[in-house]
């Protein structure tokens, strides 16, 4: 069975993760979606909710799992037996700090291959922080996310903006 790891902050989830997920789940028997808590980088949103929001995002895909781990992806990706890590690429400016994990992510798990997937064309130029600034706009997301990650993304915004910044 060929397992795959697909992991990153996810915050939020995109259209453009969505598609590698989709493409992703056509090349493997299963995927894992993991949502990796980096408590380096400042998140809008909890891993709780980050998870939620892609099994909400992806449960239509039979054989596509959704997980979070605060460890080393490679670490969470020989517990599921897998043996190949997923990254999706909007561009040439992703592939060099792609490239990069990748040979670290060798360095400590030479038995797992990482695949390159990269995201719909269309769907190239959406980023999570992208995605964040034009909700903090008011713009219109419907082209970047889908729906209840825009209603997410709105209801926490609404929130922090009478509590303060995070």
């Amino acid at each position: 069975m060929r397992i795959a790891v697909y992991a990153g902050s996810f915050d939020p989830v995109t259209r453009g993760h969505l598609s590698v997920v989709e493409r992703a789940a056509r090349t493997f028997d299963l995927l894992f979606v993991v949502v990796a808590d980096n408590p380096a980088k400042r998140s809008l949103l909890t891993p709780v909710e980050r998870v939620s929001l892609l099994h909400e995002c992806s449960c239509q895909l039979e054989n596509v799992e959704v997980a979070q781990t605060d460890g080393l992806v490679v670490e969470l990706a020989r517990q599921v037996n897998a043996r190949f890590l997923v990254r999706g690429v909007r561009g040439v400016t992703d592939i060099e700090a792609e490239i990069s994990l990748a040979n670290v992510n060798h360095q400590l798990a030479p038995e797992i291959t990482t695949f390159f997937v990269p995201a719909d064309p269309a769907l190239s130029e959406v980023s999570s922080s992208r995605l964040k600034q034009l909700a903090e706009a008011g713009a219109d997301l419907s082209e970047l996310c889908t729906p209840n990650v825009a209603r997410a993304l709105s209801a926490k915004l609404a929130r922090r903006g009478s509590l303060g910044a995070l």
